[in-house]
């Protein structure tokens, strides 16, 4: 393993542990012995995490007479998560504490019970993404990260029915991961912006593209941001190849800045910094919350958010018990405990502070404090308390049954590099080729040349020296070569020499026809 994921494995496992070596008199429980402690790795905000420790707490003191306490570790985003992950099971591994044939792992394999939050896709990476050579065999093994849950067919039908909310399943076929609640993915703007530029509130992801929102959109990077990678993904594969790519690079053009981080988007429109932007869907209510002054309705407010038009993408938010957490029963429980009634609630029900209701841990359906805006993943809370949701939204209404096409790894290395490295040549170009369509005297033929080049996409090298169109029939083979980090770099670097390139035969088209264009106004 090499030292750097040694390093990252060290420092996480420190993370966690030197809080608990640090714990107070006040931790222990009634009999004065340490409460049995739950660790939870995720990457969901501080109101949530707080919200479902305190209801877990109280509903495992009611139902099995005993104080357990929750500890969160945040060290960021799911795919630092499972970075850091990757790194404890591998030297886990690597030490002989996972059975090299059954990889069964013992209590305490690693410090933490369960990954909360995320989507399918990252808890999906929990289950296919470590590869581990077995030294007998001196062949690579993949190594689940995560473990079946365990509950029966019986109770899986009475918490979900039917697997599948639009395209997707909510619980892993094996139970290596189960839904807690859905997401949707669309878009936050700000009404005032709209409003003053004269354009119609946006309902399509397409309204993105007008290159009347140049510099207003702001988006995430999808090479750090798991959501805004679905969500793009999403609009690739329901637009399909040609129409997607066309539209990704329209909006890369759009855009205002790549963020690192998915929550920057709806704060800046909603400050009017940014027009619109790409949400995952509690984000962007969330926000338009927020910004609400007392009373008002959410229609009214300087903040939309809305889902676009056609099919909506559903997601499910998911849970999986780790492989060799300490705690493997508690973790159990707490995957139980969310999906009770009880659990479901605090997704969407509005607090009981707020409500005037009572605030201890008396079994209390929602929220104590924070309205958290989330979907939850059980039908019969849509079915029965409908009545109580803060947003009146059914997943299961909106979800689409379009399924992904399988291009997301593609996202990251292309929309990189055409447009988030080389954002100021793609601006350029975009205005460029938008001056030339708004010029009813510019020459046709060179139009047409100038969009050829703006939306072209580079051919790819392969290590063996063939050369490959970038299609969606040589994206396969073209994906694998990737896998090859030296590769994969050589390749991004020379797709960026690509782009700047056609970005730059763009721009060099309109300069001269524009001086053309002078000289016959002169009469030269």
């Amino acid at each position: 393993m090499k030292a750097a994921q040694i390093i990252v494995g060290v420092l996480f496992v420190a993370l966690i542990i030197a809080p608990l070596a640090l714990r107070s008199p006040a931790a222990a429980g009634e009999d004065g012995s340490d409460a049995r402690m739950l660790i939870i790795v995720t990457p969901h905000v501080a109101q949530l995490r707080q919200e479902f420790a305190e209801g877990f707490s109280a509903w495992h003191l009611e139902n099995f007479r005993e104080p357990v306490r929750v500890r969160y570790v945040t060290p960021g985003g799911t795919s630092d998560i499972i970075r850091q992950l990757r790194a404890l099971y591998a030297a886990a591994w690597r030490d002989g504490r996972i059975d090299r044939e059954t990889f069964a792992a013992e209590p305490g394999t690693i410090p933490i019970d369960l990954m909360f939050g995320g989507g399918s896709y990252d808890h999906g990476r929990l289950v296919r993404d470590l590869k581990v050579t077995d030294p007998e065999k001196a062949e690579q093994v993949t190594l689940p990260m995560s473990v079946p849950a365990g509950f029966s067919q019986g109770q899986l039908d009475e918490w979900f029915g039917a697997n599948a909310i639009g395209s997707q399943p909510l619980y892993h076929e094996d139970q290596h991961w189960l839904a807690t609640a859905v997401s949707s993915f669309g878009i936050v703007y700000n009404r005032d912006v709209y409003e003053r530029m004269g354009l119609p509130a946006p309902r399509s992801f397409e309204d993105l593209t007008d290159p009347r929102l140049m510099n207003r959109l702001a988006l995430a990077d999808p090479r750090q941001s798991g959501s805004i990678t679905t969500t793009l993904d999403y609009i690739l594969s329901h637009e399909e190849w040609d129409k997607g790519w066309r539209m990704l690079r329209e909006l890369s053009a759009n855009a205002r800045y790549f963020s690192g981080s998915s929550t920057k988007p709806p704060i800046d429109v909603s400050a009017g910094e940014a027009a619109a932007g790409l949400a995952i869907d509690f984000y962007g209510r969330g926000q338009a919350q927020s910004v609400l002054r007392p009373g008002q309705d959410p229609s009214e407010g300087i903040v939309g958010y809305v889902d676009p038009d056609g099919s909506v993408y559903v997601d499910p938010d998911p849970i999986s018990v780790l492989r060799g957490g300490p705690e493997p029963e508690l973790a159990r429980r707490f995957v139980e405990y969310v999906l009770t009634e009880q659990g479901q609630s605090i997704w969407n029900f509005r607090p009981r502070e707020e409500l005037g209701e009572s605030a201890g841990g008396d079994g209390g359906m929602g929220p104590r404090r924070y309205s958290l805006r989330r979907l939850p993943a059980r039908r019969v809370m849509y079915e029965t308390h409908f009545d109580r949701f803060t947003d009146r939204v059914n997943p299961y209404d909106l979800a689409g049954d379009e399924s992904p096409a399988g291009w997301r790894s593609s996202i990251g290395p292309m929309m990189g590099s055409f447009g988030i490295d080389t954002l100021p040549e793609l601006k350029r170009a975009w205005a460029a080729l938008n001056r030339a369509r708004d010029d009813e005297s510019f020459p046709s033929e060179v139009r047409s040349e100038m969009e050829r080049a703006f939306y072209a996409l580079p051919v790819h090298e392969m290590p063996d020296g063939e050369r490959l169109p970038f299609t969606e029939a040589n994206y396969r083979p073209i994906r694998g070569s990737w896998r090859d980090p030296e590769w994969g770099v050589r390749s991004k670097i020379a797709y960026q020499t690509f782009f700047r390139e056609q970005y730059e035969r763009v721009v060099e088209m309109e300069r001269r026809r524009s001086l053309v264009g002078e000289r016959e106004g002169a009469g030269l």
